[in-house]
């Protein structure tokens, strides 16, 4: 089954509108109900969090838990009142909690040293004082890593490749995010030795998004990325299209960019990443510790150009690129 296709059973396992969902999906059975958390600082409404949330229900299924049947699940999701919703999911006391994004993971550990945490889309846990150690994490958390300091340097290589001509790059970072700041550092770390100036923008919502692209972009020697992180996720559309109106080649962290038309992207399968942490849950809700857990990082991180966006910019990207893409857009 190719990755699309699963893609599209992810969304047809959720229907509908994930607005719509209730706080807590109850349970009508016979069997033992186990009750879990799913922290998501992400709207419930977005297009990319149902897929998310999808896949680890499905990875959930797949081990047999069912909702409704064996398993209650408490969702609480979105950013205006995520802090509120910490207290709320540990007041409770589920089994364990899916905590996805380091902007939740802090506040929720900062709660709770007792229930289990498994988290998911955290670039740094041991230096965001998550856990002391991936190979033995000890204490009620584990989980998935996304991102290595050391891919930032990638995605400024990728953006010299793909546009040679670029000597100026912004980097959208969220000032909320515990790793953004290391991941920029990396960037910079690599920016002289390609010739290229770095222009952090610092953002918090839409509009200090807009300013600060419009306001950093002169001309054809100019380029973007897109660091991870919750305003970087919520605003995509937007960076996007600000990128096409200003011409600025831009270099993404997830699949979803470019599918949604920006240039490139390099980054895992966070999808697969949620299916794992359905295989986490499982264990720890058949007796396991999170502490015995091992912190995973990705073992393969995926190529993905965009070549109707990269036409749309004047680029013709090198063949030697393209012959290491894993996907190429058309």
């Amino acid at each position: 089954m190719n990755a699309n296709m699963r893609r599209r059973e992810f969304i047809t396992l959720l229907g509908g509108s994930a607005a719509a969902w209730p706080l807590t999906v109850r349970a009508q059975q016979s069997e033992r109900m186990r009750r879990i958390g799913v922290l998501d600082a992400v709207p419930g409404d977005d297009p990319q969090s149902r897929i998310r949330h999808a896949a680890f229900l499905q990875g959930l299924g797949d081990l047999g838990w069912k909702v409704g049947r064996n398993l209650q699940i408490d969702f609480r999701v979105g950013p205006a009142r995520y802090p509120g919703y910490v207290a709320e999911l540990v007041a409770l006391a589920p089994e364990v909690i899916l905590a996805i994004g380091s902007s939740v993971v802090g506040p929720l550990l900062a709660a709770t040293r007792t229930v289990p945490v498994v988290f998911v889309q955290v670039s740094d846990p041991v230096g965001a004082g998550f856990v002391p150690s991936l190979a033995r994490p000890g204490g009620n958390a584990t989980g998935f890593t996304l991102f290595e300091f050391g891919i930032s340097a990638k995605w400024i290589e990728l953006l010299k490749e793909v546009a040679p001509r670029v000597t100026r790059v912004a980097v959208l970072l969220d000032s909320n995010s515990p790793t953004g700041f290391g991941q920029l550092g990396a960037i910079q770390s690599m920016a002289p030795s390609l010739g290229v100036e770095i222009s952090p923008i610092n953002i918090r919502d839409a509009a200090e998004i807009e300013r600060g692209v419009a306001a950093f972009a002169r001309g054809s020697n100019d380029g973007l990325i897109a660091l991870p992180g919750l305003q970087q996720i919520m605003h995509r559309e937007l960076i996007i299209a600000l990128a096409a109106r200003q011409k600025l080649p831009a270099v993404y962290p997830y699949r979803y960019h470019a599918t949604s038309g920006g240039l490139i992207c390099y980054g895992p399968d966070e999808l697969e990443q949620y299916q794992q942490a359905a295989g986490y849950v499982d264990r720890i809700l058949r007796g396991e510790k999170p502490g015995d857990l091992p912190v995973q990082a990705p073992t393969k991180y995926n190529l993905v150009i965009n070549l109707k966006t990269a036409k749309a910019l004047g680029l013709e990207v090198p063949a030697t690129l393209l012959a290491r893409a894993d996907e190429v857009i058309e």
